[in-house]
């Protein structure tokens, strides 16, 4: 796939809590930004978080948001990919008309590296629950623009 810009936004869907990262201009580096806390079920459009989304790409002037696919480890797919797939059409027909690509990405063991990552840094319980979901979309996001770039 070929963007103007690999400014992307990268999204760690869950039912509680949605983890936000963007990259550098270049596409290189993925930064963790913040947490979207929801207001509704997973896949309530009413919360106005795919609005909040689309305002952060439209911000940070993103070609593509990449939203988490939870397969699982032998590559099939649950309730929750089915949910993911879901709210990434619901948001693509959001963004679509401001020229804004929705695609997904594999988020196999997003979570499970970010943990070691605080683990490792040292960071405390309660600093940890207000920052994995960025950092796990860090991750993800980091995960696709190698993919991209290495074509």
């Amino acid at each position: 796939m070929q963007y103007k810009s690999l400014r992307s936004i990268g999204v760690d869907l869950g039912e509680r809590r949605v983890g936000i990262a963007v990259s550098d201009s270049s596409g290189s580096v993925a930064t963790p930004l913040m947490t979207l806390h929801r207001n509704g079920y997973s896949g309530d459009a009413g919360d106005g978080l795919y609005e909040k989304i689309l305002g952060l790409a439209l911000e940070y002037q993103a070609s593509c948001i990449v939203v988490g696919l939870p397969v699982n480890m032998d590559g099939s797919e649950g309730a929750a990919a089915v949910s993911a797939r879901s709210e990434a059409g619901l948001l693509a027909e959001l963004c679509s008309p401001h020229g804004i690509d929705v695609v997904l990405g594999d988020e196999r063991l997003s979570s499970v590296s970010s943990l070691k990552s605080l683990n490792l840094a040292g960071t405390s319980g309660k600093k940890k629950k207000k920052v994995i979901d960025q950092i796990a979309a860090s991750v993800l996001l980091q995960s696709w623009l190698d993919r991209v770039r290495s074509g």
